[in-house]
């Protein structure tokens, strides 16, 4: 078995994709579409090389670990283990080396399947395991009345700063060069900043990628104008929706989207950032 570090190369993207694929029971991004996933891979390995690790046995991807490290949280952002490989010690290895990337970190984040070695592994990691929600379905026009008393505009790069503002805010570190990936990636980002608060939320497609705000009416604002922008006959999907975003619920229920669980969002040394969305790929 060999360990080495991810590259940011097509070669290995298309390797840590297959394995997110394949793997059963992990927090893989495996509804990410597979551009998305591969550009994440990649990016993750430019700017985290010492926190993303590929296992190879006879030369074959049995397993990978991506993870970033943003102004003193770590973040897990996929653990994968190809079922041959599994019940062999490999993903507790490939946490491992993670996890070493992070010390020093106080903070942590990740998201976890309901899986029960998932949850008892990031459990015996120390991380608070918050169940959470999701919102799918399409959009029933008729519910999305509002007064549009807060303006909401489309961002772009110049407005990075504003981004990172209220990341601290919300979970103590910007995500930084991680807004260059999504703002690359996402049909458009949207951006309300006005004396009632700031706040933005990334929308690609029907899905709602990130949403940070300074306060509950910020958020409700920006979420209602993301969904309004859902093209019609596409489905709408805003994920990992913990207790603590019940804002976000109420809109959802109000436009007709449906309520499932989803898995977990892990914790680690802080309480669940609010308002908040998380991106499922960077969190």
């Amino acid at each position: 078995m060999i360990l080495r570090p991810v590259q940011d190369t097509a070669a290995d993207a298309e390797a840590v994709q297959h394995l997110a694929r394949a793997a059963s029971g992990s927090p893989a991004a495996a509804d990410r579409p597979p551009v998305h996933q591969r550009a994440r891979t990649r990016h993750l390995a430019r700017t985290d090389p010492q926190g993303c690790w590929l296992a190879e046995q006879d030369g074959e991807p049995v397993g990978a670990v991506l993870s970033l490290r943003r102004e003193g949280v770590w973040v897990l952002a996929l653990l994968a283990v190809a079922p041959r490989a599994q019940g062999k010690g490999l993903g507790r290895l490939l946490l491992e080396r993670a996890a070493a990337y992070g010390r020093g970190c106080l903070r942590g984040m990740l998201r976890a399947p309901s899986s029960p070695a998932a949850v008892r592994r990031f459990r015996l990691a120390g991380f608070t395991l918050h169940p959470a929600m999701r919102l799918t379905g399409r959009v029933d026009r008729a519910g999305l009345v509002d007064p549009g008393d807060i303006p909401v505009h489309p961002g772009n790069a110049t407005q990075l700063h504003l981004l990172d503002s209220v990341d601290r805010r919300l979970r103590g570190s910007a995500h930084g060069p991680d807004h260059e990936l999504l703002l690359a990636h996402c049909e458009e980002l949207l951006v309300a900043d006005a004396l009632a608060g700031t706040g933005y939320c990334y929308r690609d497609g029907g899905e709602v990628r990130l949403l940070a705000a300074t306060s509950k009416r910020i958020a409700t604002r920006l979420l209602r104008e993301a969904l309004a922008r859902v093209p019609e006959g596409v489905e709408a999907r805003v994920a990992y929706l913990t207790a603590e975003q019940e804002w976000a619920l109420d809109v959802g229920l109000e436009v007709g989207l449906t309520v499932e669980s989803g898995g977990f969002v892990g914790l680690r040394g802080m309480r669940p950032p609010a308002p908040y969305v998380p991106d499922p790929a960077l969190l």
